[in-house]
């Protein structure tokens, strides 16, 4: 058996039966909804999985006639959900134990983030591979940003925010608290002051839930389609902007991974960039 819930926990789930299909996909919508490089999902027979608690607290979002796309209510993760077709497809982000198997090939990387490179030896597929047999749907289509800033938007596009000034630094965080909300292998989140940052539309639809035993952790998103959003850290005069939300090339790239002791056993690191097992020393 293995087993998953969300940050806040109300939710969880486990699958009895194989794990099959673990994929690292790069489309514009997983990179919306989970807010990070791309997200990773994994798939099970549909009778082999069930929700075991807070089934009342999963919202269902359409990203396209084709997809459904699952989250917490009240925190925001991203979850699996029962779509009716023959087999549930789950984000690896939330799974409480390892599920054995690791991941089999980059997918959509034809979609890539241009601010995330890919290092390892996986096979690469444009869109879906054949085993997949799913058809191929249009992402969401980029607003344009004013001249001097890059744009962000949420997958239902019901919030907007744009950043101005220069943008240098996203870093990769790999605590579990991220990776439980994000539903995601890590969090890429670009960090800019908070001056930077302007809302254009939609912070009436923004919620937050900060973890009770957390110092600054909290997670923002979009109400109507579990998005990742900015949060803005007060104290530090700090902006984290979920990496996967941007509409354009901040022009920054990835330049550190925090938390490594808190990787997921079935995700392995392989570029160069520096690692700390936790917080960096003089971390801003």
């Amino acid at each position: 058996m293995v087993r998953g819930s969300c940050l806040c926990g109300d939710v969880a789930w486990e699958v009895t039966g194989d794990l099959r299909l673990m994929t690292h996909c790069h489309c514009s919508m997983c990179r919306k909804a989970h807010g990070s490089a791309f997200a990773t999902y994994l798939a099970a027979d549909r009778d082999e999985f069930r929700v075991v608690r807070g089934a009342e607290r999963i919202r269902r979002y359409a990203s396209s006639p084709e997809m459904d796309r699952f989250f917490c209510a009240r925190c925001g993760s991203v979850l699996p959900g029962d779509s009716g077709e023959a087999e549930v497809f789950m984000p690896a982000g939330g799974l409480d134990d390892d599920p054995g198997l690791r991941p089999e090939a980059h997918i959509f990387v034809a979609s890539k983030a241009p601010w995330h490179e890919i290092h390892d030896d996986l096979p690469r597929f444009d869109a879906y591979p054949e085993v997949f047999d799913a058809k191929e749907v249009e992402g969401p289509r980029a607003a344009a940003a004013r001249e001097g800033s890059v744009g962000g938007s949420c997958l239902c596009g019901a919030v907007a925010y744009e950043l101005d000034g220069a943008l240098e630094l996203i870093v990769d965080c790999h605590c579990s608290r991220c990776r439980k909300s994000r539903g995601a292998a890590y969090a890429a989140n670009l960090l800019v002051r908070s001056s930077q940052l302007r809302w254009l539309r939609g912070e009436a639809d923004v919620s937050s839930y900060r973890a009770p035993d957390a110092v600054r952790f909290v997670c923002r998103f979009c109400r109507v389609c579990g998005s990742k959003l900015p949060r803005v850290d007060d104290e530090r005069g700090l902006a984290i902007v979920p990496a996967g939300t941007l509409d354009q090339d901040p022009g920054a790239r990835e330049r550190i991974h925090i938390f490594t002791g808190s990787k997921a056993a079935w995700y392995e690191i392989t570029d160069a960039l520096p690692r700390f097992e936790a917080e960096p020393p003089g971390a801003v």
